[in-house]
């Protein structure tokens, strides 16, 4: 049985004046504590943080992405943009191309009007919270933004809400939960149904909108 570390357990570890913690196949760490680990300065064994996470994910070629952000979301958008490629998914870069300040809408635009017309499959948007790029790719007509923060809200906006763009909260989250809202939003898919039924309705109240 593999054995689940929180990330309680690694505060009482850090408490205790302990830098290194376990490692090993039957080990697995959440993405909360991965990401208290990050802080801390602490390590796991001699293993790449990356490797606990990533070790049975296969690639997504095929797929191309585009991911924008402001200058809040400098940092984790390269983070990203290195992640999918791993994966063997084909990325666009959107900018910004740089930490100084800007103005996330031009970003938030520039994602939705690329999976908008169809050039790519999905979008990321990240700013310093998730919420104002995702209310402004949400004024395009047929884009769905959902801003997430675990990997339930990231499945539940692909398989319930069909979401096509995805928004992160750079100031909000950490690296490592990034990563696993990615994986479940990559691995997930629309479940249509009785879910088909809503999106329906959301494209009449839409369709009012673009008419007045």
């Amino acid at each position: 049985m593999k054995k689940l570390v929180t990330e309680d357990f690694v505060i009482a570890a850090y408490k205790r004046g302990e830098m290194f913690l376990p490692a090993g196949k039957d080990i697995v760490y959440t993405p909360l504590a991965l990401d208290r680990i990050k802080r801390l300065g602490m390590h796991i064994g001699e293993e790449k943080k990356e490797d606990v996470k990533t070790e049975n994910i296969k690639p997504f070629t095929g797929l191309k992405v585009i991911v924008g952000g402001d200058h809040t979301g400098y940092q984790m958008r390269k983070m990203i943009i290195d992640y999918l490629k791993n994966k063997g998914i084909t990325v666009e870069d959107a900018g910004s191309y740089s930490a100084d300040s800007c103005d996330y809408p031009d970003f938030a635009k520039a994602v939705a009007t690329a999976v908008q017309k169809g050039s790519c499959h999905f979008g990321i948007v990240v700013d310093a919270t998730g919420n104002p790029s995702s209310i402004t790719a949400n004024k395009f007509k047929g884009i769905r933004a959902a801003n997430c923060f675990n990997e339930f809200t990231a499945r539940s906006a692909r398989e319930h809400n069909d979401a096509n763009v995805l928004a992160l909260g750079a100031k909000a989250i950490g690296d490592e939960t990034v990563k696993s809202i990615l994986d479940a939003w990559l691995t997930s898919s629309f479940l249509g149904d009785r879910h088909q039924k809503r999106l329906d309705k959301i494209s009449k109240v839409e369709e009012l909108h673009f008419r007045s």
